[in-house]
């Protein structure tokens, strides 16, 4: 899988885009041109909304979420918090910490167009305040999870190399921040997010919610150097292909959406700049994602075994017994879940797919290059993302049960 050849695509001498610069001085150059300019204002007109969730019709399901005890390392991670806020200064305190219910949650963003001025940029750490950090960060989720997480922020770094642009992108390009109290049972949590990276962890009463989370790369291995043989998203992309691989004609023909990634009959508009063609990207947390596709109570259950394995793939960042909890909540809906997809299905061909019920949204989306020089999708460079529809994205459901709960005892 993936075998498409990046370094056809890596730009000449002297045609780098961010060759020389800082991350601040490639920020300033790009928010001058007009269609970054629109990007930004449509993001700040959604930031500005009150938030509700993503839905599929434009209301919100209520009862779809509980509180509810789960093992949850919680503990040992705001004892990690802890630990990491008695390393920082005052200043530091202000810039990255946070009321549990701040709308920052929401401000996270996938690019590298360093525009922000609060959080903790990791690049700007003294080593032990970023290995605290890490810490937390290490703490919170599976050893899966984390090593992911850190693979792609060394593949970061590695297209840095690639492109001469080491200083917009490195394997410290990320801005960390602190949400609430750190505690064993009042709700709070952290947010990590920079290019093709983005995690919003949510600690309530022993559950931890992970979501929205965005993971990328471009490209997706590295060949060479310090991290020779690193490789992401090949069961992603190899599961989805198997599953859609498993479909009869019929059911071909539901989950396909069109057979075009980038105009043919691709519905018009569908494709946009930012998100390529992933719905639920950085600011969306409103929108409404109507349900495409094929059904799940027209699978087989060889194939419903098969697309909850592929589920469980974007969920490998949760602790053992939390995604046992979460994995069960997505069975329950199972009948209810929508499989779509958009592109080829032959091998080593990019596509596009969604899995969408009331309580997951996942997208996983081969990409145009934007520091690499394709200018079509590429396996190479992948973009994923999940949510929790229906008002639980950053825990928010929970959160609001949380103190509805605490309120009358």
């Amino acid at each position: 899988m993936s075998n498409s050849n990046f370094r056809d695509f890596i730009p000449l001498p002297g045609e780098s885009k961010i060759a020389g610069q800082t991350a601040r001085e490639h920020a300033d150059i790009l928010v001058r041109k007009d269609i970054i300019v629109g990007i930004f204002a449509e993001w700040k007109r959604l930031f500005s909304e009150s938030f509700t969730g993503i839905t599929s019709e434009g209301k919100v399901r209520k009862g779809l979420y509980f509180l509810k005890p789960e093992t949850a390392p919680t503990s040992l991670v705001s004892k990690a918090a802890k630990n990491l806020l008695a390393k920082l200064s005052a200043s530091q305190i202000r810039q990255a910490c946070f009321d549990i219910t701040s709308k920052n949650w929401r401000n996270w963003q996938n690019t590298e167009i360093y525009v922000e001025n609060h959080g903790l940029r990791l690049e700007n750490l003294d080593t032990s305040v970023r290995d605290s950090v890490l810490n937390v960060i290490r703490s919170s989720l599976s050893e899966r999870g984390y090593s992911k997480t850190r693979d792609i922020m060394k593949l970061n770094k590695f297209l840095g190399q690639l492109v001469g642009g080491e200083g917009v992108l490195g394997e410290w390009s990320y801005i960390f921040c602190l949400f609430g109290e750190p505690s064993v049972r009042s709700p709070w949590g952290w947010q990590l997010f920079g290019h093709h990276l983005a995690l919003n962890c949510v600690f309530i009463e022993g559950q931890v919610i992970i979501s929205p989370t965005f993971m990328g790369a471009e490209p997706n291995f590295a060949d060479k150097g310090k991290y020779n043989g690193l490789r992401v998203f090949r069961d992603e992309e190899r599961k989805g292909l198997d599953l859609m691989g498993s479909f009869s004609v019929d059911q071909k023909t539901a989950a396909l959406i069109a057979n075009s990634m980038v105009g043919g009959d691709l519905p018009e508009g569908r494709r946009q700049l930012a998100d390529g063609l992933h719905l639920g990207g950085a600011y969306q947390d409103n929108r409404i994602i109507p349900y495409e596709g094929l059904k799940g109570n027209l699978l087989s259950k060889k194939q419903n075994i098969s697309l909850l394995d592929l589920v469980e793939e974007y969920l490998c960042f949760l602790p053992s017994e939390s995604l046992k909890a979460r994995m069960t909540e997505i069975e329950t809906h199972l009948e209810d879940t929508h499989f779509c997809w958009i592109g080829s299905s032959k091998e080593n061909e990019p596509f596009y797919y969604r899995i969408q019920s009331p309580v997951i949204l996942i997208e996983f989306d081969h990409h145009a290059g934007v520091y690499l020089t394709n200018t079509e999708p590429q396996n190479f460079h992948v973009h994923t993302l999940v949510r929790t529809p229906n008002g639980n994205d950053y825990g928010i459901d929970l959160i609001r049960q949380h103190y509805a709960r605490t309120k009358h005892e």
